[in-house]
């Protein structure tokens, strides 16, 4: 973590809270606790976060096709942090650009996803050479 960066120990308090609370929270509720909290652990939340908002944007968003493909970039954003602190978790970014992908698809911009297929080649391509 950066010394530059400024934590509100309250917010990351209150995420922490939310989440082990006696209730389960919602999805709504996980990608604002994990959003806060990625910025003191982001190692353990950010596949959390990852997978939390493609959840949120199928489920929530499912009718607004521009915040869910939102919510698909800041997933694929925080695989790609994941991904750069932990290579072996090609898996997660993989699955987050697929859900990308697939959100552009539905929205008809069929000319964007050349991009993410080629990211995901890349993906595969190493994954075999590890292999």
């Amino acid at each position: 973590m950066s010394e530059s960066v400024n934590i509100n120990h309250d917010a990351v308090l209150r995420a922490r809270v939310a989440l082990l609370g006696s209730e389960k929270p919602s999805v709504a509720q996980r990608v604002a606790a994990y959003r806060v909290l990625v910025q003191v652990s982001p190692l353990a939340y950010l596949p959390l976060l990852t997978v939390a908002l493609g959840k949120y944007s199928r489920r929530d968003f499912a009718d607004r096709p521009e915040i869910a493909l939102a919510l698909l970039a800041e997933s694929v954003a925080a695989a790609r942090r994941l991904y750069a602190l932990e290579p072996d978790r090609s898996a997660l970014l993989g699955a987050a650009l697929a859900g990308y992908r697939e959100q552009l698809l539905v929205m008809g911009r069929r000319s964007e996803t050349g991009a993410v297929d080629e990211e995901i080649a890349v993906l595969r391509r190493r994954a075999g050479d590890a292999g």
